[in-house]
């Protein structure tokens, strides 16, 4: 997923905190050019403890058990030409997406 700065502002989860329903979810970080923000933010989903933290280097990434969590990520400003934030998602559910 590319989030770029186009319109001023890059919005990586434009929904807020949330669950993505399935079991598990995994965050890496492809590149990050000329921007600010982007602060990940992962909740117990039924308490107020959380973690934040700023993936900085490519390659970083974040394994969420859905189920247990919230998360989002916070909106990136641009700090040169071509800002943007890359990042694969990859999500698991046990027996699959599609019916048998």
């Amino acid at each position: 997923m590319r989030i770029d700065t186009s319109g001023g502002l890059g919005r990586p989860t434009p929904e807020g905190a949330h669950r993505d329903g399935v079991d598990f979810v995994a965050v890496i970080l492809a590149a990050r050019h000329r921007v600010r923000g982007g602060e990940s933010r992962v909740f117990e989903a039924g308490g107020p403890r959380g973690i934040r933290f700023v993936m900085e280097e490519p390659r970083s990434a974040v394994l969420l058990e859905d189920a247990s969590v919230v998360h989002e990520t916070t909106p990136i400003r641009p700090d040169g030409p071509d800002a943007h934030r890359d990042t694969l998602v990859l999500t698991y559910r046990r027996g699959g997406f599609q019916s048998p």
